[in-house]
């Protein structure tokens, strides 16, 4: 159908032909992106003009406006109809009926409308009084009526944005700011509202309000493409939910991505983050250009008078080579020559990260475009002036995305290609991967004088995750990967292998000590073995701290750092030349006796509950702090019987109690005292309020022993109402039997979506297996529990190799059941 063809049933059909008409555009596979919303903004303009034209009879001195986004003839599928009805104030009820004859239509078609009636005048004074209004004003455009008045007003609007601007941009960034505040960054998101973001559809039109100020403008190269890649993911969101939303859920990615013909949600993803790049880096140019015209103007009358009325002069304090700053920003010199200076590009951006100050866009794409390619290997001094940029702290990050917006960063680093903009669907990941590896080059670079070797740690924190953008293991690849980087940059031999496994092992340290039993020599020298060194067991240990906290809030805390260190402590002694010696059974402490001869008189558990602490890190110069809580320990003594584990367990997740780590054994009672005891070393803590009283949690666990408090049910009920995100399934838990882990137990890990009682069903279904559990390794990251559990037999001797299987095989189908 053509749009002759659609046009012609809007005239002969009305309301109800517009609406036909509307929904065969909408459905017309041939036209998508800017021409649809074009096409649907024409369709719309004759049925609205119909409307007016029909109602105006001889009305004069009315006509009907678009504004905002209609304004600008870019209608989604689902968009709001943004309207003015301008008059000349000479027959208000006229207006007012014929406001009604066009309204009413639009509202029976179940559109929605952001309407008002107003007159030239009242129109400015609104817009002087609400930003909002002045910048979908500034889109206005004539659909029916009298042409003359809505050019009057127009001409009006721009020329009172323009007098405004310096009063009414700073209340624009600020407005943007709010927004970014509330909303987040867009490119980091992984449910991204496309619109309010940083970075989305409003920041672009802001951008486009800035420029018809005349005041500054933003630098165009690929903006308008990425708004339009932004509002063709709006249609198809449009399209495929039937809604007028602008987030963009985790349950509708999929069906977005094959609404726009795409591979995948992931790669949907990564257009909308590099969009989203172009208009942030765009807007943090723009601003600072702003910034730079109204201070220059408010010191320029000053500066004349000074200077008898002669142009001043700006100041050029040189940083580096070729590198000055000039207005708040670093530039090069006038005597810079990029075709002939492959290392320019390092040292202008490490000069401007130690000062401070952002990279001015011209010397950026001055150098993009005219720099010759470094050599490989880089000579000394751009490795040098890469690990000075990488060790700048927080200013890293600015000066590292204006050089990658103008390709830069690639053009030095190929493989950096693969990570950026790349998507991390993980909870715990607050980052895309690109970013992430700059957060962590900036952590890393407060443990500097932590390590003997920092070029060393800071090269390592930005080629961690390097191997993401590959198949497989991301360690792995990132192995191949790393190595291949530190020769081009130029590092020797012996620091490529270096650096090499310290990609490698990224992961080792945390994933050791959360996971594994730190009194279990194998464990201790396994470590030992990957590692192979003091200086490399170093760096790693500051690398793991940095990655860590690189990644977000729930990916560590003052217990993983201290499981951390008590690791590192254990695998430097060995590295040293120290003996392990087998774990002997460790003598009961005074309060353990105490409980379990309790335990056996009374024939009923015993338990206490005491907090544990450690010193908080000392920054030198800052005076103590208080001790950084590590959880509460809580010990308990029960008569040896069966179903202890999952009773336990059971009673802990009906207190709202975390645990941490787990051990259970049997304990040699004092001589003269009959009976068998089991006692529980556990850590927990509560996932939120104070801890429950010892008595409570001691009368809970006696009637869960006995049976007469049902902990599943309880954990059921809790299960049932337990907050999950609509439409997004968690992956099925995972266990595995982990190989040569520990020479006196089978040590069985499990991965699974974190919820309510989980410990409790590993437990039950562990005694169900007939083995009994030596100890519990548990993590959570985000909503997965990672978690290792030490088992052994009856008689206290690793499973074999077919029951260790068979029982991995029986609990992961209780978890997936």
């Amino acid at each position: 159908m053509t749009s002759t063809d659609v046009h012609k049933d809007v005239e002969d059909s009305g309301p109800s032909g517009y609406a036909a008409a509307r929904l065969r555009l909408l459905q017309e596979g041939a036209r998508s992106g800017p021409p649809r919303r074009s096409a649907l903004s024409d369709l719309t303009d004759d049925w609205l003009s119909g409307l007016f034209t029909a109602g105006a009879e001889a009305l004069r001195g009315v006509s009907l406006i678009a504004v905002g986004g209609y304004g600008r003839g870019e209608l989604s599928p689902r968009s709001d109809l943004d309207l003015v009805l301008l008059h000349d104030g000479n027959d208000s009820g006229a207006v007012a009926a014929l406001a009604d004859r066009i309204w009413y239509p639009v509202w029976d078609l179940g559109l929605a409308l952001d309407h008002s009636v107003r007159t030239p005048a009242e129109a400015r004074k609104t817009a002087a009084e609400d930003l909002k209004v002045q910048l979908g004003l500034l889109d206005a455009r004539h659909i029916a009526g009298d042409l003359g008045l809505t050019a009057g007003l127009r001409t009006a609007v721009l020329a009172d944005w323009r007098n405004q601007a310096p009063k009414r941009l700073p209340e624009l960034q600020e407005l943007c700011a709010e927004r970014a505040e509330r909303q987040g960054e867009l490119q980091y998101l992984l449910e991204p509202d496309l619109k309010e973001a940083r970075g989305g559809l409003r920041d672009a039109t802001a951008l486009r309000a800035v420029a018809a100020s005349w005041l500054a403008d933003a630098p165009r190269e690929g903006l308008d493409d990425a708004r339009r890649r932004l509002l063709d993911v709006r249609d198809a969101l449009h399209l495929t939910t039937g809604r007028a939303t602008d987030r963009l859920a985790l349950q509708e990615q999929d069906q977005v991505a094959a609404e726009l013909g795409l591979l995948d949600a992931d790669t949907l993803l990564r257009q909308v983050y590099e969009a989203a790049r172009v208009i942030s880096y765009a807007s943090d140019v723009t601003w600072r250009e702003v910034g730079r015209v109204l201070r220059s103007r408010a010191v320029r009358p000053r500066l004349r008078a000074m200077l008898g009325g002669g142009k001043p002069v700006a100041e050029r304090s040189p940083l580096a080579e070729g590198v000055v700053e000039q207005d708040g920003e670093v530039v090069l010199a006038r005597a810079a020559r990029p075709d002939r200076d492959p290392v320019l590009p390092l040292r202008a951006a490490a000069a401007a990260a130690q000062a401070g100050l952002p990279l001015s866009l011209h010397a950026v794409r001055r150098m993009a475009a005219g720099v010759r390619p470094l050599p490989t290997p880089w000579p000394a001094e751009a490795r040098e002036q890469l690990v000075t940029l990488l060790g700048s702290g927080q200013p890293t990050i600015d000066v590292w995305e204006a050089l990658e917006a103008e390709g830069l960063i690639t053009q030095m680093l190929p493989d950096w290609e693969r990570v950026r903009c790349r998507p991390q669907r993980n909870a715990v990941h607050i980052w895309t991967v690109d970013r992430h590896l700059i957060e962590t080059a900036v952590r890393a670079s407060e443990f500097t004088r932590r390590v003997h070797r920092p070029d060393l740690l800071l090269v390592a924190a930005l080629l961690h995750d390097i191997g993401k953008g590959w198949p497989g293991d991301h360690s792995v690849a990132g192995e191949i990967i790393a190595k291949d980087v530190a020769a081009r940059i130029g590092f020797d031999r012996d620091d490529v292998a270096v650096l090499a496994a310290l990609v490698r092992h990224h992961l080792l340290l945390v994933d050791t000590a959360t996971r594994r039993d730190l009194e279990d020599p194998a464990t201790v020298r396994s470590v030992a073995d990957a590692v192979g060194s003091q200086g490399t067991l170093e760096l790693l240990h500051a690398l793991t701290e940095a990655d860590a906290l690189a990644t977000g809030p729930a990916a560590w805390s003052s217990w993983r750092g201290s499981l951390v260190a008590d690791l590192v402590k254990r695998v430097a002694a060995v590295l040293a030349g120290d003996d392990l010696d087998e774990p002997e059974a460790a003598a009961p402490t005074a309060e353990q006796e105490r409980l379990a001869i309790e335990a056996v008189a009374t024939g009923s558990p015993v338990l206490s509950l005491r907090a544990q602490t450690e010193p908080p890190a000392l920054t030198e110069g800052q005076p103590a702090g208080d001790p950084e809580p590590l959880g509460v320990e809580l010990l308990i003594a029960v008569p040896d019987q069966p179903r202890v584990l999952p009773a336990v367990a059971g009673v802990l997740a009906v207190h709202r109690l975390t645990v941490r780590t787990a051990e259970l054994r049997a304990l040699d009672l004092p001589d003269g005292v009959e009976g068998s005891v089991l006692l529980l070393n556990w850590r927990v803590a509560a996932q939120y309020g104070s801890l429950p009283q010892a008595a409570r949690l001691r009368a809970d666990l006696v009637r869960a022993l006995d049976g007469s408090l049902d902990v599943a049910g309880r954990l059921a009920e809790r299960d049932a109402a337990y907050p999950r995100r609509r439409g997004v399934i968690a992956p099925a838990a995972r266990v595995t039997v982990a190989p040569a882990a520990s020479r006196h137990a089978t040590v069985i890990e499990v991965r699974a979506q974190d919820a309510p009682g989980l410990l409790f069903r590993i437990g039950r279904a562990l005694e169900d297996a007939g083995v009994r559990m030596r100890s519990a390794h548990v993590s959570t990251l985000g909503a997965n529990a990672v978690d290792a559990f030490y088992v052994t037999d009856g008689k206290g001797a690793p499973l074999g190799a077919g029951e260790a299987a068979s029982v991995a095989r029986k609990l992961e189908e209780t978890l997936r059941g």
